[in-house]
């Protein structure tokens, strides 16, 4: 009697357990999952004291660079990017007045774009700018073409003068933050 009761109490179970409301599974699901990760990295940093400045002359450039930058070089990253951020932050306590380019560079060195910053001397304060590439903002085909950027930096003011602050310098710093689809 037992035997038959264990046997029939089985057979339910596994009645249940095979019509039970369970959905197919759908393995196909990674197609439809969109990430959309930010990533944030520094560009450019440059610093220059007045001494150097004031070596350099009146009416001069005191710093000049050109690097490579193949951050969007590769088909798959460019063609990813949705926007993209660029903050420069700026620093002076010299007693100069300065006038600083960044260039856009593609792979012919052609200049894609631009960013010219004149900054007063001391106290100036920390000048900061955000430049957005995609949706209302600049063209972001300059992002995904750049492979360099170029700086320049020059002296507005005179060759001599000294600015009072504690070891008075210009700094320079730019950063990005840059927005991908991946599917």
């Amino acid at each position: 009697m037992k035997r038959l009761f264990y046997s029939a109490l089985l057979a339910i179970g596994f009645l249940f357990t095979v019509t039970s409301c369970t959905e197919e599974q759908d393995f196909g699901q990674i197609d439809d999952l969109n990430i959309t990760p930010t990533i944030s990295s520094g560009l450019f940093y440059f610093e220059s004291d007045e001494e150097t400045i004031n070596s350099a002359g009146p009416n001069t450039s005191f710093y000049y660079d050109e690097v490579t930058f193949e951050v969007f070089s590769e088909d798959y990253v460019a063609e990813h990017l949705l926007e993209g951020t660029i903050i420069y932050e700026i620093e002076n306590t010299t007693s100069k007045p300065l006038r600083i380019t960044i260039e856009f560079l593609n792979v012919d060195g052609r200049v894609l774009d631009a960013e010219t910053f004149t900054i007063e001397a001391d106290p100036s304060g920390i000048l900061t700018r955000e430049v957005f590439y995609g949706l209302g903002g600049k063209n972001l085909d300059i992002l995904a073409n750049t492979t360099g950027l170029r700086m320049s930096a020059g002296n507005l003011g005179d060759g001599t003068s000294v600015s009072s602050t504690d070891d008075p310098k210009i700094i320079f710093r730019s950063g990005g933050e840059f927005l991908f689809e991946l599917q």
